[in-house]
């Protein structure tokens, strides 16, 4: 059996209805409508984003993480009907000023600690401001929101700043660098953009991608370090930016990492004493699946 057939048969016996969707959408012809509905149920009055979407933090009440996430779903399957609720009430939540103070939205939020999570979205305190998700809500801002907004005008303040800061003193840390790399997907579908230097910005993200990917190839699959894949985004096409030898390497591993359920390991824990982690794990499983399946497929290897 090969690594589709049994990744495929992984994702129908264990996936939540949104994965199922985006598995459908992605390699079966499933619509865009499917993954839509699916992910409205994530969705609270507020128009932010909750419920375990992002799946190792389960709080109930919207967060900038919980939107961030619902905000890639979209652009993974191209969705940008404004009028769409999904895409209003997003807007409606990041010009609320809630979860946002000093310039950012937060990345930890305390409403965090009342629920199942992960070590790393505990809440010391009212709130931490970080560019992680703020400049890749920024990009989602300038996309969408009405030009004539408070929030287009935030967005822009932020993204400029950010822009700025990072062609000074680009950040290391992986996660933070694909906000940067979601910015500048977002800034290139804009049309006559005049913001910043895109080009020299562009140029940037693809040095610390490069810079960013773990040289020990002995870690990857088997801890919880930055590959190509983490890049792997056809919206701005990074991914061709990355020695393709190294991707092809990769492609490899992958193809030999798969389990015999079909599934990938979750290289990560939550280091709490939370039981909720095997749920969430295997949940993430399906989430892996659609990514590294897309990341073959990329490469011609499916």
């Amino acid at each position: 059996m090969n690594n589709f057939k049994k990744a495929k048969g992984f994702v129908y016996r264990n996936a939540r209805p949104l994965d199922l969707a985006r598995f459908r959408f992605h390699f079966e012809n499933g619509s865009a409508d499917e993954v839509l509905y699916a992910l409205s149920f994530y969705q609270n009055d507020d128009g932010g984003f909750a419920y375990a979407i992002e799946p190792d933090n389960w709080n109930e009440s919207s967060t900038p993480i919980g939107t961030w996430a619902a905000t890639m779903i979209l652009r993974e399957i191209g969705f940008s009907d404004t009028s769409h609720p999904i895409i209003s009430g997003i807007l409606k939540y990041l010009d609320s000023g809630k979860d946002f103070a000093d310039g950012k939205w937060f990345n930890t939020v305390l409403g965090n600690n009342d629920y199942p999570h992960a070590v790393w979205w505990k809440c010391d305190g009212a709130g931490l401001p970080a560019d992680n998700p703020t400049v890749s809500l920024a990009g989602f801002a300038l996309r969408f929101a009405d030009k004539a907004s408070a929030l287009y005008r935030k967005a822009c303040e932020i993204a400029t700043k950010s822009v700025a800061e990072f062609m000074k003193n680009p950040t290391d840390e992986c996660h933070t660098v694909r906000c940067f790399a979601d910015l500048l997907g977002y800034c290139e579908q804009i049309e006559e953009f005049n913001l910043f230097d895109i080009n020299a910005f562009r140029n940037a993200i693809i040095k610390k991608v490069n810079e960013t990917i773990c040289k020990d190839t002995s870690k990857w699959a088997k801890e919880y370090v930055c590959t190509p894949s983490f890049f792997n985004f056809k919206k701005n096409n990074i991914i061709k930016c990355i020695d393709l030898k190294l991707c092809e390497y990769e492609a490899e591993i992958i193809r030999n990492a798969q389990l015999p359920d079909g599934s990938y390991p979750v290289t990560w824990q939550w280091y709490t004493d939370y039981k909720e982690f095997e749920i969430a794990s295997n949940w993430w499983k399906s989430d892996i699946i659609i990514g590294n399946m897309l990341y073959l497929r990329e490469l011609g290897k499916i």
